[in-house]
Formats: structure tokens, C-alpha cells, sequence
């Protein structure tokens, strides 16, 4: 048996088609009025629906489910429901030739198709079979290695369906299908927890629905994460759970890919015989079923599993097939395997040179591969991550905007009842510190807006973005991802911070550290900035407005140190000299306030600098309470030959409240 896998696979494919040619040709001649009493069954439907026209995708299905399989009925389907005007089935009928050209390896012409059933989807204002067509489409990018157009499509079907606020069981399934093929370009990322999540919300649909197709799908790809975990005998159970399902609907195509997998899992376990014994009969099936992406996969294991049993001859020959099918159908990852297993099969020959060139296209598809998914992948944290920022400040300012209005009522209410019940004198009054009490919550209010506009600053924002994009296009993805972590950080701190009243010294502290790492990147990470804390503070206990520190930071790096070639230091200290006040200093060797002013003069677009009359209006309203007011002092360093060495911004926070303060 295994000698006619060697190279003869590809020989027989073509004598297995030509032999169920010839038995379709007897059976036809045998039993014409099997044949002929089918075409009438589908003719009767076809035309019963034509003249009853649902738009219900359950009802069409349940009518053609039986025929979707056949390309020569679906198109007479699409022709027959285009002469009607009948766009729903006509949508039906170019998804099911999406999905046979698509098990075909013909994605081009599934792309087109799929594409084609959308639009009709789209005119008909049928929702439902616009998400089913998104989703096909999404399943056809995938199978081509494109995790771009598919994580879109599969992305805008998910939206779609998540609009409905009572689902159909039809529009459930699709939301599961988005899920599960989400999953699929999560593994594809190699990130295999946010892939088991994705699978799990899937499984708990198709089990409400008892979907066993869908079943038998979700544990083929649960299997596939444990696998790339590490966690074979896990992989294993799931695997075989899928071929139960399988088995249960009689589908092939999902008996050759758990018998694919069962397999790799063997050869894994060191026992390359039993999995040879199972690819040879997946590889037959596949070859009948003609899905190009399972055939290649085939050969690929069995190669594998010849190779780790010394038959090298066959296995290089089922190898050579796989690269072959992967050129031709532009299957990336099956060109990937192959070349990687045929490394490993020339190495074992001590053919050295040959083993090299095929391990360098290997690495070099590989790389491919990996690059242009993990920079979208990126790219998609970074879209997702600025819609969640937007939609948090809409979320803030409709908050504020409910309690501004709830705020007035209640005080149209106050007012009223106190004219009624209280002499005019005395309403007066009320009325006028009712009116003082706004006009002060709505200052700190305006105040409390303006920092954090001030802190969201979208050139800060974009910059630093930027900043990271440089990283990626550079392929620098430590970087990437380290910078991309801490400004993650430092938006979430600002956003928390813009909602609470006081912080700790503490967490100022550290927020400031997050701010300094992402200017710093636009400065090429030249800028040495030390914090000094002495012994006697305890910063948890000191407290303060939240992201005051923020601006004096600004200008030291903006009018200090920006027009400065070299040595730039920002020195933040941290002192305790008397028990009233807490004194933090930021002392830069930068320029100085008087050359960075004529250099301001000079710019045709000049920075414009509110933090600091902003901060010191918050400092003003948030030491009201206290015994001490708080201080600002600005110092200009000088040398002793009285040239400008920066600038040193002194800040006294009081510490005794006269007041018990709430956070």
C-alpha cells in the first residue's frame, strides 16, 4: 500500500475521477428515472418558490438543501430566481457556488461569486443574507492566508448580526461562524488564549442549537489550539470528538481533516506507522473530494510521517507534491511545511546543501506570513484601541451632560419650593448661593474638562502612535509592542486619573514615568530623566490633583530641551523640609526661559502652552481647604560666567487639610 503513495498519488487522482465518471455514466444508464425523478423534485421546488418568493434564509434552505451541493442546479437556481426578480434566492443560490468553488480550490472565482451574493443581498435590504455572504467571504480570505480582508469581513458580519435585537436562530449560527472564524485568524496570530475564547462563545451557540456541523468544528479548532500549546493528549480528545460529529453527519471533508490531525498527533507521540495508516486513507478521500488545501495537507503528513519511518524517497516525492499544489493555488502555509519537513529529510540523507536551501525558503515564507499578519494584527489594536478612547469621552461627556441637566432640575425644583415656603428675602438668599454653588461646580467642571483635554492632546497622541508605527515598519517589534504596552498604560491612567478628584503623590509619580518613555521616543531616547524621592516622604499619603506634574514636564521638554543637541536631563525631586509642605522641584538643562522665548519668537507656528494657567487654577481650587497655600516658584540656572544652564520649577504641596477630605 504505502508504495503507491510515493509518487503514484498524483498518477491515480485522475483514473479515481475517470473510474466514478464511468460509474455516474452506468448508474445514470441503469437508473435514468432516479436521475430524472431528482432534476423533477428540484424543477417542482424551484418553481413552487419562485411563485411564494420568502425571504427567510431557514425556508430557502430547507426547500434546496439537498441540491446546494450540485453547481449545475444552483446555477439553473440563479437563473431561474434572475428571470424572476427573485434576489433572495438568487443570493442563495451564488453562495452555495461560492462554497463549491471555494471546496474546489477555485478561491478567485469564489471571491466573485460570494462578492455577487452580497450585492444582491444588499439590494434585497435582506440583513440576514448580507451577514451569511460577509462570512463566506471571510472563510475564503482565511483559507488564502489574507488575514486582512477576512478579520473585515468576518469583523463587519459579527456587527451586523449583534444589531438585532431579538436574533433568529439563522442569525445565532452566523454569529457563531464570525466567532469561530475569528478564532481561526487568532490562531493564525499564534495567539491561541484569545482563539480558545473565541471558540468557547462559538460552542455554546452551535450546542443551544444542536448544530453538530458546527459542533464537530469548534472542537477541530479547540484541538488546534491545544495542539500548538503543547497540549497533545488534550489535542487528541477534541479531535476525536470532531470525527464523532463528523462520522454522525457523514461528512468527508471533515473525516480527511481530524484524521490530518489525529495523524500529526501520532507522529508527535513517536508513533509515525499508525499515522502513516491513517493519512493514506484521508489522502484517498481527499483526492476525491478535490479540496486542494486537504489533498496538500495529506501529502504534507504523509510525508512527515514516511520521512520519520526512513522512507525517504516517498516522502520527498509527497513533499515536492505539496510545495507543488502550494505554488499553484498560492496555499502559503502548506509551501511552509513542506519545505520545513523536506529540510529536516535532507538533513537525515546528509544532503547538507540541499536540506539549507529548503530550511531558507522555509524561514523565508514563514517570515512572510508572520509579518504581514502580526502588523495588522497591530495596526488592528491600534484602531480598536483609539474607537474605545473615543467612545469612553462620548460615554464621559453625555454623563456630564445627564448630571449638568439633573443638577438644574433639582435646583428649579429648590428654587420654586423655597419662593413657595419661605419669605422673598429669604428665597433670595437661597437662590443666590444655589447660583454661587453652580457657578463654582461648573469652574472646576470646565477645569476638570480642559486637563484632560489638555492631557488627551491629539498631537500627542498621534506622535506618539506614530512614533510606535516607525517601530513597526522598521520590524523592530520589541519595541513595538514594549512602547505600544506603555501607552496603553499611560491613556488608561490618564482617563482613571480624569475622573478622580486627588491622587497619590505615588501614582502621580508613575504616571509621570509612562509620559516620560513615550516623549522620549520622540527625542530618540536621549533624555536622561531621574526621579529622586527622599526617605522621609511616604508618597501614598501625599496628596494632590491628578496629572499636575504634566505640564511643567511639557515645557521642560518642549522649550528647555527640544532646541538642544546633547546631554538633556530632567531631574523631578521630591523633598520634605518642613511638616506643612511637601516641595517637588524639575530642574532641565535645557536653554533657559529667555533664549527659549526668542526662539519661540521666531517660529511661524508657535507652541501654545495653557497647561500652566490651567494648573495653577486646579491647584488654586484644590487647597482652598487647606491650612498652607500652595507655591510656585521658577528659577533661571546660571554658570559662573552667568550663561544660561536651564531651568529649575519649584512647587510647594501643602499637606495639613483643615477639612476631612473624601476621595
Amino acid at each position: 500500500m504505502s508504495m503507491s503513495f510515493q509518487i503514484g498519488f498524483r498518477k491515480e487522482s485522475f483514473p479515481l475521477k475517470g473510474y466514478a465518471l464511468v460509474l455516474f455514466t452506468i448508474l445514470l444508464l441503469w437508473c435514468p428515472h432516479t436521475f430524472s425523478q431528482s432534476s423533477d423534485d428540484f424543477y417542482n421546488k424551484a418553481s413552487h418558490l419562485m411563485k411564494t418568493r420568502p425571504n427567510d434564509y431557514s425556508e430557502i434552505n430547507e426547500t434546496f438543501k439537498n441540491f446546494r451541493s450540485d453547481s449545475i442546479k444552483m446555477k439553473t437556481l440563479a437563473t431561474m430566481a434572475e428571470a424572476s426578480n427573485y434576489l433572495e434566492a438568487q443570493c442563495y443560490a451564488y453562495n452555495s457556488l461560492g462554497i463549491i468553488y471555494r471546496n474546489t480550490s477555485l478561491y478567485e472565482k469564489a471571491i466573485i461569486t460570494h462578492k455577487k451574493a452580497n450585492e444582491l443581498a444588499v439590494n434585497a435590504q435582506n440583513t440576514e443574507l448580507e451577514i451569511i455572504s460577509l462570512n463566506m467571504l471571510g472563510v475564503v480570505y482565511r483559507r488564502m492566508d489574507l488575514v486582512k480582508p477576512a478579520l473585515d469581513y468576518h469583523k463587519k458580519a459579527l456587527d451586523l448580526a449583534n444589531s438585532f435585537e431579538t436574533p433568529s436562530e439563522e442569525v445565532k449560527h452566523s454569529i457563531a461562524v464570525s466567532q469561530n472564524s475569528m478564532g481561526n485568524i487568532y490562531l493564525a496570530l499564534n495567539q491561541y488564549d484569545l482563539a480558545l475564547r473565541q471558540f468557547s462563545k462559538s460552542l455554546v451557540i452551535e450546542k443551544e442549537q444542536n448544530n453538530t456541523l458546527g459542533l464537530a468544528i469548534n472542537y477541530q479548532n479547540i484541538g488546534y489550539a491545544n495542539e500548538a500549546k503543547g497540549l497533545l493528549d488534550e489535542a487528541l480528545n477534541n479531535y476525536k470528538t470532531s470525527l464523532e460529529y463528523n462520522n454522525k453527519i457523514d461528512s468527508e471533508i471533515g473525516r480527511i481533516i481530524c484524521n490530518n490531525s489525529i495523524a500529526q498527533i501520532y507522529i508527535k507521540q513517536g508513533k509515525p506507522r499508525e499515522a502513516k495508516t491513517i493519512i493514506e486513507e484521508a489522502l484517498k478521500k481527499a483526492l476525491l473530494e478535490g479540496d486542494q488545501l486537504y489533498i496538500a495537507s495529506s501529502f504534507i503528513n504523509l510525508g512527515w510521517a514516511q520521512n520519520e519511518l526512513g522512507e525517504f524517497d516517498a516522502a520527498e516525492s509527497n513533499l515536492k507534491t505539496a510545495i507543488d499544489i502550494g505554488k499553484k493555488y498560492s496555499l502559503k502555509s502548506a509551501k511552509v511545511e513542506a519545505n520545513k519537513h523536506l529540510a529536516e529529510l535532507y538533513e537525515k540523507k546528509g544532503n547538507y546543501e540541499t536540506a539549507l536551501n529548503h530550511y531558507k525558503d522555509y524561514i523565508a515564507e514563514e517570515e512572510t506570513i508572520l509579518n504581514e499578519r502580526n502588523l495588522q494584527y497591530v495596526n488592528d489594536i491600534i484602531v480598536q484601541y483609539e474607537s474605545e478612547i473615543k467612545n469612553h469621552q462620548i460615554r464621559a461627556l453625555a454623563n456630564e451632560n445627564e448630571l449638568v441637566k439633573s443638577k438644574l432640575l433639582r435646583n428649579q425644583k429648590i428654587f420654586w419650593y423655597s419662593l413657595i415656603a419661605l419669605i422673598l428675602i429669604a428665597g433670595a438668599i437661597i437662590t443666590l448661593n444655589r447660583h454661587r454653588q453652580l457657578k463654582q461646580e461648573k469652574q472646576i467642571l470646565t477645569l476638570e474638562q480642559d486637563m484632560l483635554r489638555s492631557q488627551m492632546n491629539p498631537h500627542f497622541i498621534f506622535n506618539s502612535l506614530n512614533s510606535i508605527k516607525l517601530y513597526i515598519i522598521n520590524n523592530e517589534k520589541e519595541n513595538a509592542v514594549y512602547y505600544l504596552n506603555k501607552f496603553s498604560k499611560l491613556i488608561r491612567k490618564i482617563l482613571i486619573a480624569s475622573t478622580e478628584k486627588e491622587i497619590s503623590l505615588e501614582d502621580e509619580l508613575d504616571t509621570m514615568k509612562l509620559y516620560m518613555n513615550i516623549e522620549n521616543i520622540r527625542f530618540s531616547n536621549e533624555i536622561d530623566f531621574q526621579i529622586k524621592i527622599d526617605n522621609n516622604i511616604n508618597t501614598s499619603n501625599v496628596k494632590l490633583p491628578s496629572l499636575i506634574l504634566q505640564p511643567f514636564l511639557e515645557n521642560a521638554l518642549w522649550h528647555g530641551l527640544s532646541s538642544k543637541k546633547d546631554d538633556k536631563k530632567i531631574i523631578l525631586h521630591a523633598s520634605k523640609t518642613t511638616d506643612d509642605y511637601v516641595t517637588i522641584s524639575i530642574t532641565d538643562n535645557g536653554i533657559g526661559r529667555l533664549e527659549s522665548e526668542k526662539i519661540n519668537k521666531n517660529k511661524l507656528l508657535k507652541r501654545k502652552s495653557v497647561g500652566i494657567a490651567l494648573t495653577k487654577a486646579r491647584l488654586s481650587n484644590f487647597y482652598k481647604t487647606y491650612t498652607s497655600p500652595y507655591k510656585i516658584e521658577v528659577v533661571d540656572l546660571y554658570d559662573n560666567n552667568h550663561r544660561p544652564t536651564g531651568t529649575k520649577v519649584i512647587i510647594h504641596i501643602p499637606t495639613r487639610s483643615s477639612v476631612l477630605r473624601t476621595a
